[in-house]
Parts: structure tokens; sequence; C-alpha cells
């Protein structure tokens, strides 16, 4: 399924889930794993604002799977342990939005330009890689799984009161140009924190921030126009 599909299939999904939780369980941590999430984070945070209960700190877009995957390439190239290695990922959750800060990378590494392009390319389409790996015959399903373990996990922990727990989320933001934008964030009891925003990025990364901008604002807004429509919609029948 391409992207358009997803969106096709899963906003509306996303949208029913959104307006039950606003009725039932308005002070909820929301954690949207359901791609498109560049767009279905809008949706979600849309439908709380019409019912009055947003809570930016506490709606999460899951871009989880990028950091593990980009945690795996790094240690394979370097030959460290990939539960040792952290990168930030940053930006969106598709395509040329994915923007891994390998300058950030802990611990520290060291490639030639060539190397950080390829890495980079392949981080950001790691997904298309599985689903060829898999001629067709599905998607990423258990590193998902993974992924959203993860997050939920490092969630709880800091909503118990855990100290310095930290995860990259997409969310409402004013880092970058967009409304929407996944960065490092502290969590605490109540959702974010603070959020640590992009730190010092390297020439390379700040250009891949200004080319993700059209096309993240683009998928924010197709979010943001489907619960408009919907709105309507409702109000005409």
């Amino acid at each position: 399924m391409t992207r358009d599909d997803l969106f096709e299939t899963n906003a509306s999904i996303v949208a029913t889930l959104a307006d039950a939780c606003a009725h039932n369980c308005p002070d909820a941590m929301l954690c949207i794993i359901t791609n498109p999430v560049n767009s279905t984070v809008p949706i979600v945070s849309d439908i709380l604002k019409k019912h009055g209960v947003y809570n930016p700190k506490r709606v999460f877009g899951v871009t989880t799977l990028d950091i593990v995957r980009a945690n795996t390439f790094v240690a394979e190239l370097t030959g460290l342990d990939p539960a040792r290695v952290s990168v930030p990922v940053v930006g969106g959750h598709v395509g040329k939005t994915i923007i891994p800060l390998l300058s950030q990378c802990t611990p520290k590494v060291e490639f030639t330009e060539d190397t950080f392009a390829a890495l980079t390319h392949r981080i950001q389409e790691a997904g298309t890689e599985v689903v060829k790996a898999k001629a067709g015959a599905g998607s990423a399903t258990l590193s998902m799984a993974y992924a959203g373990a993860r997050f939920a996990l490092s969630l709880l922990d800091a909503m118990n009161g855990k100290e310095g727990v930290k995860e990259c989320a997409f969310v409402r933001s004013e880092e970058g140009k967009c409304t929407y934008f996944s960065t490092p964030l502290l969590l605490g009891t109540n959702g974010v924190k603070r959020n640590l925003g992009l730190g010092k990025l390297s020439a390379f990364e700040e250009k891949l921030v200004a080319e993700a901008s059209k096309e993240l604002k683009a998928s924010i807004r197709k979010g943001e126009d489907f619960v408009r429509e919907r709105a309507a919609q409702g109000e005409a029948q």
C-alpha cells in the first residue's frame, strides 16, 4: 500500500478512536503509531481540540522504529552493540522527512561524507527495504511491535516518576518550520516535560531539515483537512 492508500484506510479509524478517547478518557496519553503518522497525529489533535480536551503534552506520534533502524544500521557499520547506540531521528516518519542526526550519535561515530549520505538514505527508505525483502507479501511487523513497546514502556517509566527518560516522538512543536515535528523529548509524569529541540546540526543535516519542510507541511495539512471535511459532512447529515 502507498501512503495515500494507508491514509484512506486509516484516517477514519484513527478519527473514530480519537472521538472515543475524547469522550471516555480525555486525559489519557495517546501514542499514535498508525501510518501515515505525519497526518494521523494532526487528525487526533484536531479532533481533541473540537471536544475541548486537547493537551499537546499528551499526544505522541511514535517514530521509534526510525530510531531502532538507525541504531541498528550504525552498529552494523561500526561493530558496536546496537543496544548501546543512540541516534536521534527528527522530522517526520516517512521518506525524506525522516532525518537521522548521525552527528549526534552516542557513542560518537566517524564516517565519510558518502557513507553519511548512503546511511541516511537507507534509514529513510528502510520500510521499502523490508517490503522488497518480503517480496510484497508484507511490511514491518515485529520491528514495529518492538518500537511501539519500547516507546510505551519509556512513557510508563516517566509517568511512574523515573527521571531522565528521553525518547524522540512526533509532537506539536515550535521546532523547525512545521507545526508538528519529531525531536528528542524529556518525558515526565504528565507527558512531555521538555522538548529538547534539534541541538547542533551539521550542514548536511540542516539541509535535510530544510528539504523536509514542504512535504511535512503538506502531510500535516492533509490530516487537518480531513478533520474539517469530516466535520462538514457530519453537519450536512
